[in-house]
């Protein structure tokens, strides 16, 4: 039953970061299209200095200084007669009431905790890859709409909204859909946050050399199991091409591009 939970796991994940990180990334490309300096510096360093650091650093460091600034904020306001540092030598000691979780709460606390933290790096992490697409998506709408949008009196605000928002989805659906395949294939590194997710579950149930169950009704069995989970994530990936590729057929439709000129062609 674990390894089936851990299957939902996994598409819970999928379900919520994906929308996350698509709003981290349109936030971050709108930031560095903006007028103001400081938040286009922002919004550029963003994109670049995530995208720039391997993945697998960021979710294996990133995620404890993250723990660590929540139980730095809440340890400030729940101990302000704290007398000894924080920070002593490699370990990071904070009062009781700060530490998150609490030591005696619920196991489904603990693992709610560990998935939230999942989410957020998940999303700040892809957030800035999708920001990229979008920031290319925008500058590749046509100078000529938005200057049109200008010349009826569109203020800044509503041609951004409806003349750039709109169209720049058919620009960005081809790199949104490579990100989002590989945020499929990224899913197993939820171990490396200390969730038990279905590649986890693989491995313990298929090897007999876990103290934690102490009578298997086979023997090694995991190549069996990580052929099931090569089924299911090639299954998975299909299915998200199929249906990314009548989106991207809808998204065509009475487009100047060239799918949307075949598509006038065919009709």
């Amino acid at each position: 039953m674990a390894l089936y939970t851990s299957v939902l796991v996994v598409l819970a994940l999928l379900g919520i970061t994906a929308p996350a990180a698509l709003l981290f990334g349109f936030g971050g490309a709108t930031l560095a299209r903006s007028r103001i300096l400081p938040l286009r510096i922002f919004g550029k360093a963003y994109i670049a200095l995530v995208r720039g650091v391997p993945d697998i650093a960021f979710f294996l460091f990133f995620v404890i200084a993250l723990d660590q600034a929540f139980e730095w904020i809440r340890h400030k306001i729940k101990c302000p007669d704290w007398d000894q540092p924080i920070r002593q030598g490699n370990d990071f000691i904070v009062c009781d009431a700060a530490k998150l979780p609490l030591g005696n709460a619920p196991q489904w606390i603990h693992e709610t905790y560990g998935f939230f933290l999942a989410v957020l790096t998940f999303a700040i992490v892809f957030g800035a890859f999708s920001a990229n697409v979008l920031y290319g998506a925008m500058r590749a709408v046509p100078r000529a709409q938005l200057e049109t949008a200008e010349a009826y009196g569109m203020s800044r605000h509503q041609t951004f909204w409806r003349i750039l928002v709109p169209q720049m989805w058919l620009y960005a659906l081809p790199g949104l859909s490579n990100l989002w395949m590989v945020l499929i294939k990224a899913t197993p590194l939820l171990f490396l946050l200390g969730v038990e997710d279905i590649v986890y579950w693989a491995r313990e149930l298929g090897g007999t050399a876990n103290p934690r169950f102490t009578a298997y009704p086979h023997g090694d069995w995991r190549v069996w199991y990580f052929l099931a989970l090569l089924v299911f994530y090639l299954i998975f990936t299909r299915v998200s091409e199929v249906f990314l590729e009548k989106l991207m057929v809808k998204f065509s439709h009475g487009q100047a591009t060239s799918g949307g000129r075949a598509q006038g062609k065919a009709a």
